[in-house]
């Protein structure tokens, strides 16, 4: 039985139920062939704000719905992502330009996702406090309300079920507004699955939609709790706008991420981890590997290794052919990547490989002689390049390594691991990962950046009962208080 079946939600949003769209629709389109694959509800600011209301009001039950049962919704909808597995995985390739392994990546993680969410229910909300009064005094984690869950379209299962899923195990409702570029992978497909797993009508909506339909949901009064992931650019605004409203916004931004290649790694391992690290789902990954910065004693070695790394690196319609790079996700994201990459080179940066682009398809691309003036280097690119600096004592692979307003990824190469991990702890970052790249995520991890990258680790294990509970202190007294008047 299909879950996606277009008869259900083509055209449509979902606010207790699948229903029409007063922003209208808009197309699915699939980048690799710009062929229009069906088309869904596109939200405006009523929309949002009625979505929001529908979901205060069926929030309060589903609190009080016994944890057992949330629980069970929780892992069932983990079941059924493993089940419709495929069918969602098609849907990621053909809407959002994913290889079948990226695709399978997500799917599996939501279903981890689910499970793990399934478990916070159960997990002690609260703790006994000493008290100088003849009372019992105690702090409780109490659901925050409504969540308002905003996700992008690079990985777009992943970054909505992520919040999603624990915001609903600790017994709050959640309006979701994925990116409309992938709002089947990123929004269609959590709305049917929660709804085939038994979650109350309301206490999930779906909104996709834009900038009017995002700043309609940062405003909501019922809306308690922002959950963003996207560029820093519009996360700033979020925050400022959570900020203004008084409520919580949680941040997930971009990243510049350094990888450090000391010179008693070994090259061949370090430049496959480097390739996957930069060319990834095209580089459209805040993780990403964005700088690399290797020991002058092996830099044009690496440089030349990843160069030709790169140039055999097949790209193509990942729906259609087994290749490493698909299309990246429009045409602004391609020209944004490709000036990037001509005003490095017109800045004097050479080009070791790629540069170019057909359609939607940009080739991987190495750049060396970079430096802070390279805006390939010092910028995020979300595209797949990867430029190569050297540099000649440890010292200075810290210095450059800190030299960015972004903290979210770090990746060290070397035999040394203590010395990797001394240089770590000089280097402001959310993630380190030793003798790895900078893309790694799982279902049980804290994660979050510092600095540009967002506002700290906010989402993955115990972290979501802070994001998603606020605390209650409670007293209890054996009697009455009385007081001198």
């Amino acid at each position: 039985m299909s879950l996606l079946d277009t008869h259900t939600w083509s055209g449509k949003i979902n606010i207790g139920g699948w229903t029409a769209a007063s922003g209208g629709t808009a197309p699915v389109m699939e980048p690799a062939t710009g062929q229009v694959l069906e088309h869904f509800g596109i939200a405006d600011g009523a929309d949002v704000v009625r979505a929001a209301e529908h979901a205060a009001r069926r929030q309060g039950a589903w609190a009080r719905v016994p944890y057992t049962e949330r629980a069970a919704v929780l892992r069932r909808a983990g079941d059924l992502f493993t089940e419709h597995a495929e069918e969602i995985q098609g849907w990621l390739v053909r809407e959002g330009g994913s290889i079948p392994g990226k695709a399978a990546f997500e799917t599996d993680t939501a279903a981890q996702e689910c499970y793990e969410a399934a478990a916070l229910a159960s997990r002690p909300l609260g703790e006994l406090l000493p008290s100088a009064q003849p009372r019992l005094s105690m702090a409780r984690r109490v659901p925050a309300g409504v969540v308002g869950v905003i996700a992008p379209f690079n990985v777009p299962l992943v970054l909505a079920i992520r919040s999603v899923a624990p915001a609903l195990a600790l017994g709050n409702a959640v309006v979701l507004k994925p990116d409309p570029r992938t709002a089947v992978g990123g929004g269609v497909a959590l709305m049917r699955v929660f709804e085939e797993a038994g979650l109350p009508e309301g206490v999930l909506t779906l909104v996709p939609g834009g900038a009017e339909a995002g700043a309609e949901l940062v405003a909501a009064p019922e809306i308690a709790v922002i959950s963003f992931t996207g560029s820093t650019a519009a996360g700033r605004k979020v925050g400022a706008a959570a900020a203004e409203h008084l409520k919580r916004a949680h941040l997930e931004l971009g990243g510049n991420s350094a990888m450090i290649v000391l010179p008693d790694a070994d090259l061949e391992r370090a430049v496959s981890t480097a390739a996957w690290g930069s060319f990834f789902h095209q580089g459209q990954v805040c993780m990403t590997t964005g700088r690399h910065l290797v020991h002058e004693a092996v830099a044009e070695e690496y440089a030349e290794r990843l160069a030709e790394r790169a140039g055999h690196l097949p790209v193509g319609d990942p729906n259609k052919e087994e290749v490493a790079l698909g299309p990246v996700i429009d045409a602004g994201q391609r020209d944004k990547i490709h000036s990037l990459v001509t005003a490095s080179v017109a800045g004097g940066a050479r080009l070791a490989a790629g540069g170019t682009f057909e359609d939607l398809f940009y080739r991987p691309t190495v750049l060396t002689g970079v430096d802070e003036s390279s805006p390939a280097y010092t910028e995020e690119v979300f595209g797949p390049v990867a430029p190569v600096r050297s540099f000649a004592t440890a010292e200075e692979a810290v210095a450059l390594a800190a030299a960015t307003t972004y903290g979210l990824s770090l990746g060290i190469l070397t035999r040394d691991v203590m010395k990797a991990l001394d240089l770590a702890e000089r280097i402001p970052t959310g993630l380190v990962h030793i003798n790895d790249q900078t893309v790694n995520d799982e279902a049980p991890v804290p994660f979050g950046g510092v600095g540009a990258s967002g506002t700290g680790a906010r989402f993955g294990g115990a972290a979501n009962i802070e994001a998603f509970t606020d605390t209650r202190w409670i007293t209890v007294r054996g009697e009455e208080a009385t007081y001198p008047f």
